[in-house]
């Protein structure tokens, strides 16, 4: 197998960044680093990355989590809090990625994987796909306030797109939001912006792909046309 695509089905990068990384002396082979592209490795051959041996994947995973509140979007943290990995570790043997960040307080969908291709096209900014939360305020909002953010809003040098939300039937203080952007904590700042205070966010869809009734803290494997709508984005 070409060096590049075994990078890849590793699950760390995609085919362009490994050549990258091969150009750059960053990958060895049997303990010698190689910058020549186009080498071919075999299942006998031992890949490191940085020190570590990468594994080839095989066959690529698509899984969807419910994350819960207090777990990270990452694979290892140097605070020993717990990670998305933890709740996939025992149930997959592969190892899987995330495909972009919920922070560490919301809930709801995150899609892992070992397809590093996959997960550097959906985390490209250039693709805005969009993602609806649920969102639960501290306080009662008004139309005023809705319309601010709906409109844009100042979140600290960045001002946020248009977005839509529609406002639960028969709450105050309870909508669903749909943004193209992914700023770090984008959601509770748009609304703190209206000094409303987001006590409860959920992520309920990605793209085209909805949460629906998976349990808090349980997985699932995307169906076949959840993947190809993933591969199919442009």
């Amino acid at each position: 197998m070409r060096l590049n695509k075994y990078i890849a089905e590793a699950g760390i990068t995609s085919r362009r960044k490994a050549d990258e990384l091969i150009k750059n002396g960053e990958i060895e082979i049997n303990g010698v680093a190689v910058t020549e592209l186009g080498i071919d490795v075999s299942d006998k051959d031992i890949v490191k990355y940085k020190g570590n041996i990468l594994e080839n994947q095989g066959k690529k995973m698509y899984i969807m989590l419910n994350k819960p509140a207090k777990y990270l979007s990452s694979v290892t943290d140097d605070r020993s809090r717990k990670t998305v990995i933890d709740l996939v570790k025992n149930r997959y043997t592969m190892r899987l990625y995330p495909i972009g960040r919920l922070d560490y307080e919301t809930e709801g969908l995150l899609l892992l994987t070992n397809d590093g291709e996959i997960t550097k096209k959906l985390t490209h900014p250039s693709h805005n796909i969009k993602k609806t939360y649920f969102v639960r305020t501290d306080k009662p909002f008004n139309k005023i306030q809705i319309e601010n953010i709906m409109n844009g809003v100042d979140i600290g040098g960045y001002v946020t797109r248009k977005c839509k939300i529609n406002v639960k039937e028969g709450s105050k203080n309870e909508c669903h939001i749909t943004i193209g952007e992914g700023k770090n904590r984008q959601v509770r700042k748009m609304f703190a912006t209206q000094e409303l205070e987001v006590t409860y966010l959920q992520r309920v869809s990605i793209g085209e792909i909805p949460l629906g009734n998976l349990a808090l803290g349980k997985t699932r494997e995307l169906t076949s046309k959840e993947i190809l709508y993933l591969k199919s984005i442009n």
